[in-house]
């Protein structure tokens, strides 16, 4: 079972999405690049999933639970303390990064006793949510109910909102229509990098990397250091990363492949196979099967 819901009104300019999976089975979870950082509780305690340039297999067992805060692109990269590249295909735990000593009470209780002293609060998520009572059946052990997700849903919030408060550049909603202007650029009311969804929006939408440094005002080489601090990755690398997410999407509403590979720009919808196997390990068809596939495997 996975599930996203969406952030907090006043997380929304850091935060993509809360999600959640829990294993029915023992199984191996493919994780596809997708430009963003997580901070996620898992079976081992909590850890950061830095940004990824691969597919990365999870190995989940029986009843185990995944619970995480995905960062938009380029909102990570001042809170953990460490420069976002060294981070780059890393599971990393917390307790190892800089951002822990904030955050030290999530690091060294038993989940039992953080769960136990966790309050909810309605504001909490975007809109109230019953997380869903896990089916009876399910041989999972009593602490992983509803109330257990919602907790440390809650946990990981209020996480969140702990790193954000010790920065500079807090969290807040972002006018890219005006970051064409170099002297917005220096706000510090602002992410720790301002033209980062920006550059990762005009990469999706198909912009060249030198188009995107000339929007700017700045050349190549200074867009490439910005990139790397603000993403992990190099500005061609998250091209290939932002372009694959969109055509992604595309392919799982229902858009036929040759139709995907023109609006995500690809050359062809070689192009398109060729970079889906490179970055994620299977075709498209695997990971966005056909709808007449999908109603089957309902069915």
């Amino acid at each position: 079972m996975y599930e996203e819901r969406p952030p907090a009104p006043d997380l929304a300019a850091r935060v993509a999405c809360h999600w959640h999976q829990v294993s029915e089975s023992g199984s191996t979870q493919l994780v596809v690049p997708d430009a963003c950082v997580d901070l996620i509780w898992g079976p081992g305690g909590l850890f950061v999933a830095g940004p990824d340039t691969g597919p990365m297999p999870t190995k989940m067992a029986t009843g185990d639970v995944f619970v995480g805060v995905r960062f938009r692109p380029g909102a990570a990269s001042d809170l953990f303390g460490v420069p976002l590249h060294t981070l780059r295909d890393q599971r990393v735990p917390l307790s190892d990064l800089p951002a822990a000593a904030l955050l030290a009470p999530l690091t060294t209780p038993e989940p039992a006793t953080l769960l136990a002293s966790t309050t909810l609060h309605p504001a909490t998520f975007a809109t109230p949510h019953p997380w869903p009572t896990l089916r009876a059946e399910t041989p999972f052990p009593a602490t992983r109910t509803a109330p257990d997700l919602a907790a440390r849903h809650a946990t990981l919030t209020a996480a969140t909102r702990t790193l954000l408060s010790h920065l500079n550049t807090p969290a807040r909603s972002i006018d890219s229509a005006r970051l064409a202007d170099p002297a917005r650029l220096a706000d510090p009311a602002r992410l720790a990098d301002p033209a980062a969804p920006f550059i990762a929006r005009a990469l999706r939408l198909g912009r060249s990397v030198s188009a995107v440094a000339g929007d700017l005002g700045l050349s190549e080489r200074q867009l490439h250091r910005r990139s790397l601090t603000a993403f992990g990755y190099a500005p061609k690398t998250l091209q290939r990363i932002v372009r694959f997410q969109r055509a992604l999407r595309l392919a799982r509403a229902g858009v036929p492949l040759a139709t995907v590979a023109a609006e995500a720009g690809y050359a062809d919808q070689a192009h398109l196979s060729h970079e889906v196997k490179r970055l994620s390990g299977v075709s498209l068809r695997t990971l966005a099967p056909p709808p007449s596939f999908v109603l089957r495997l309902l069915a």
